[in-house]
């Protein structure tokens, strides 16, 4: 049977092509000096000039791109015969000049396989709905724990709101949210009272019973695994290139890495032997690392992979799992495995002579990020936080665009009218792996703040409020009233119940 006939439109293309490709390659020989070739293996008598060639190099490399960025599938076969014509130009030349020379070619030959290696491939984001759930039960939860660790550390565990206000920058809570508010939809964790002043009543808050026992076992907790708090710290600054990172940028990082609020105060003094603060250029002061431990080098992907299976450590893979309904085309999926055997960088080395525009480089920087979000707690952070990390690990621009073009490795919820990357390989579902310590008592926070809410969405603590009236003989402190507030307040929070925390034991 007669194969189809192409359409006019496709004809019309291929003419365009054609005549763009004939164009460029007369530009090309041009700039080398050639005189006469004909390009698809016919007679030919080809003649040399000297030429520069970094500059022709250079003219293959613009080439090349520009015509990776017309049409990827069907330049593939015209990019195998310009390669060939390259491979001409370069065997045919005569190699007359100096041993130096020569090595001056090797370099620009070596640079040119850099460049031009790196794919351009675009993977679309497919929603992870058993993800999305994980990012979903945690809302207000860092905020919510970050109010219980301020109240526990102030004189008789009593704050008034207008102290607490103060910390508002640290909360990151919404310009149109007051923190009374917030406070007041976790009557399990927050009790509220007034204190009666000249100028009228003050609102002041206390921890209840059941959160200040949780906050003391978190804090046990913290003391036990200080080790392994301390080498996940070690490990971070080890990364950067100068071993040295702001305080601001751990900051935002300190709340899933597991480091206690008051670290600065209470972890860093008491290890001068490992860290040191030192101040910037730029006025910021910053955490510097003195001891660097030759045993902490080994990146997760390398433990997990071991010595035992026989893999080279050079060429590790990465765990990949796409969710259901994610459709992968056939061009993608052989990029991805060719991408999997290229060698792997550790983000402990030094990767300063790795071009930026390689996948080579890109598989590093997956590795680096990858790392990063191993040293956290559940695994996950918020996209944001990665923001200042450019500069201190020495990443090219836009270095967060390996989280698109790697769904199978990385996950980014958009829960929470933010950005959330997640490492895949860590979740079963929705439940974690290899859950820390302290992964159980944030779970059991999560739970006391969704029962709260749930209680007082339907009327409980109102019952509880006009009950405690009859008793209080107290003249300078009464419980706030909850009218003011709307069921709809709590029902749209924690859509999930505590079975899923019963599950992921």
């Amino acid at each position: 049977m007669a194969a189809p006939r192409p359409k006019v439109a496709e004809c019309d293309a291929m003419r365009v092509l054609v005549a763009l490709t004939t164009y460029m390659f007369q530009c090309l020989f041009a700039v080398c000096g050639v005189t006469k070739l004909s390009m698809f293996g016919l007679s030919s008598t080809v003649e040399y000039h000297r030429c520069n060639w970094e500059v022709v190099m250079n003219v293959i490399i613009a080439v090349g791109n520009f015509i990776t960025i017309l049409v990827e599938d069907v330049w593939v076969d015209l990019g195998l015969v310009f390669e060939d014509l390259v491979g001409l130009a370069v065997e045919s030349r005569p190699i007359c000049g100096t041993r130096a020379t020569k090595s001056r070619f090797r370099h620009v030959a070596f640079a040119y396989q850099q460049r031009a290696s790196l794919v351009n491939v675009k993977l679309r984001w497919v929603k992870d709905r058993e993800l999305d759930k994980v990012v979903a039960q945690e809302r207000d939860l860092k905020q919510a724990c970050l109010l219980v660790s301020i109240i526990f550390s102030k004189p008789g565990q009593s704050v008034p709101i207008h102290v607490l206000s103060r910390q508002r920058r640290r909360l990151e809570l919404p310009e149109d949210l007051k923190l009374c508010t917030f406070m007041r939809r976790y009557p399990t964790l927050f009790h509220e009272f007034h204190v009666t002043v000249k100028g009228g009543s003050t609102p002041w808050f206390t921890l209840t019973d059941e959160a200040l026992k949780l906050h003391e076992e978190e804090l046990d907790v913290l003391e036990k695994n200080e080790n392994d708090i301390l080498e996940r710290l070690q490990k971070l600054l080890m990364i950067t290139c100068d071993k040295t990172l702001p305080l601001q940028t751990i900051e935002q990082l300190k709340w899933d890495i597991g480091l206690p609020d008051d670290y600065e105060s209470s972890l860093i003094p008491r290890f001068p032997e490992l860290f040191s603060l030192v101040h910037l250029p730029d006025d910021r002061t910053a955490l510097k690392l003195i001891h660097y431990d030759a045993n902490l080098v080994v990146s997760q992907l390398q433990k997990e992979a071991g010595p035992d299976e026989g893999l080279d450590p050079q060429n590790l893979a990465f765990p990949i799992g796409f969710p259901r309904g994610f459709g992968l085309k056939r061009k993608c999926m052989k990029w991805l495995e060719e991408w999997q055997t290229l060698p792997y960088t550790s983000p402990y080395r030094d990767a300063s002579h790795l071009d930026p525009r390689t996948d080579v480089s890109e598989k590093r920087i997956v590795g680096v990020f990858h790392e990063l979000l191993s040293l956290t707690i559940r695994k996950k952070t918020e996209r944001k936080n990665f923001s200042n990390l450019r500069k201190p690990l020495c990443l090219p621009q836009k270095f967060t665009k390996v989280f698109e073009r790697h769904p199978g490795i990385f996950y980014i919820s958009l829960k929470r009218a933010t950005q959330t990357v997640i490492l895949r390989e860590a979740y079963d579902c929705q439940r974690l792996v290899h859950k820390h310590p302290l992964t159980d008592i944030r779970e059991r926070f999560a739970c006391m703040m969704k029962e709260g809410m749930l209680n007082r969405s339907r009327g409980l603590y109102k019952k509880l409020k006009s009950g405690d009236e009859e008793k209080d003989d107290h003249p300078q402190m009464t419980d706030v009233s909850c009218d003011e507030f709307s069921d709809s307040d709590c029902a749209s929070v924690f859509n999930l119940g505590c079975d899923f925390f019963s599950k992921s034991e």
